[in-house]
């Protein structure tokens, strides 16, 4: 047998951790251990009836051939409308929209089109591209702006900060090469969100830096939690902003805040002369990858963007998962050693076990790092939360539990995890 390798960028990539630990835990509880699994970000509802009856109504009307590789004209008409009505980005049709299988297929799509390798030869274009990426952070987001070509500048955030970068931070880390601002609000892991203000102070200094600096840089905002909000705070998305519109590509999809994870539909979309050559290359590319999404879910998304009833099942569940985050954050914090900082946007808690550190499990395992401390939790209380090390930053000191599971699983996780830290030595 001749000496066979796979690819070193792929040999290289290090596999989510998120997606790790949840399959972790499915295969304990198939092989019948009661594991409690806080680890998916996955809501634990049901799609909307309305949304599957009109995917039903396609597949029997025979909406079951290809379809134009970004969408059908149609679907993109209406979510460039919905993102002007709602979030308020001026200028989108169509033709500024993209639509993939699911906003990590957008991203990554959207990365391998505005990040290149270093030019070989020793010119400006010798260096790579940079991506400023605000950490803790979505554990995707930096192998992907990798295997695109980007060097990942993480930009590092506080836990008492509500894991937010400030726009001095910003300004110092902006350079010549500085191609890609990722903004995540609500955020994946650490469950806070910027304030409309907030956003705009970036935003006044991405133009500023834009035109004096860094003629090349691109914000791209994931709003993929944008409805999933219950802690006073507006969503804003950062596209609205007009001195930056034309330089901000905003991902979002059906998947978290509609409940249709496994349907893999995301969109991403940017207005101006520039947002519509990007989508076009977007299109040349996933032409080659995946064409269209399945065909008979385009009325499904008209369905679930337009549908007034599908409006109020979605806040149905808006309301559950601020009830989750009230129920959870009151059992963290009468746990001894936990610091946690308020839930305000999607689904998680993202507290500090560094309090924890030094300890040792009833198992014998030492914590000495919050992946110890989530193996011992998996292996001897059956409760699986993901270690926060990969979300980079201060990810190190920091678990993520995610609480789209119902209130007594919560409450049975809790009691578990105060039980297990009670017993630590």
């Amino acid at each position: 047998m001749p000496h066979l390798q796979i690819s070193r960028r792929v040999a290289s990539l290090k596999p989510s951790v998120t997606v790790g630990f949840t399959n972790r835990a499915k295969a304990m509880r198939a092989s019948g251990v009661d594991v409690l699994g806080f680890a998916a970000g996955e809501p634990d509802f049901d799609t909307p009836q309305a949304v599957k009856d009109a995917a039903k109504r396609a597949l029997d009307e025979g909406k079951t051939k290809y379809c134009p590789t970004l969408g059908d004209p149609e679907t993109r008409n209406v979510i460039a409308q919905r993102l002007e009505r709602e979030n308020g980005i001026a200028g989108l049709t169509g033709e500024h929209v993209a639509i993939g299988a699911g906003g990590k297929h957008v991203l990554y799509t959207v990365m391998q089109c505005l990040l290149d390798p270093p030019e070989p030869g020793g010119g400006a274009d010798s260096k790579p591209w940079e991506v400023l990426l605000p950490v803790p952070a979505w554990v995707s987001y930096r192998p992907i702006a990798e295997l695109a070509g980007g060097v990942v500048t993480e930009l590092p955030t506080r836990g008492e900060d509500d894991f937010k970068i400030t726009p001095e931070q910003l300004a110092d880390a902006i350079t010549p090469r500085s191609r890609l601002l990722v903004i995540n609000s609500p955020s994946n892991p650490c469950g806070t969100m910027y304030t409309p203000d907030e956003l705009r102070t970036l935003a006044a200094v991405v133009a500023e830096k834009a035109e004096s600096v860094a003629p090349d840089l691109v914000v791209l905002t994931d709003e993929i939690y944008e409805k999933i909000v219950y802690g006073g705070i507006e969503h804003f998305s950062i596209g609205s902003v007009p001195e930056i519109a034309e330089r901000t590509f905003t991902i979002n999809g059906m998947s978290k805040a509609y409940a249709m994870t496994g349907w893999r539909i995301g969109y991403g979309a940017m207005p101006g002369p520039f947002g519509a050559e990007l989508i076009k290359g977007m299109g040349k590319l996933q032409g080659q990858m995946t064409t269209n999404i399945t065909s008979f879910n385009y009325p499904a998304i008209r369905c679930a963007l337009t549908d007034a009833g599908v409006a109020d099942e979605v806040e149905r569940m808006r309301l559950a998962f601020a009830a989750r985050a009230e129920l959870v954050k009151s059992r963290l914090d009468g746990i001894d050693g936990l610091a946690c900082p308020t839930p305000t946007g999607a689904f998680y808690v993202f507290p500090d076990v560094s309090g924890l550190f030094g300890k040792t499990s009833p198992g014998g395992r030492r914590i000495e790092k919050a992946q110890d401390l989530s193996e011992a939790l998996l292996e001897e209380a059956h409760v699986a939360f993901v270690p926060g090390e990969d979300f980079g930053g201060c990810g190190a000191n920091h678990v993520r539990i995610s609480f789209a599971c119902s209130e007594q699983q919560i409450e049975a996780g809790m009691d578990r995890f105060a039980s297990f830290v009670q017993a630590l030595r």
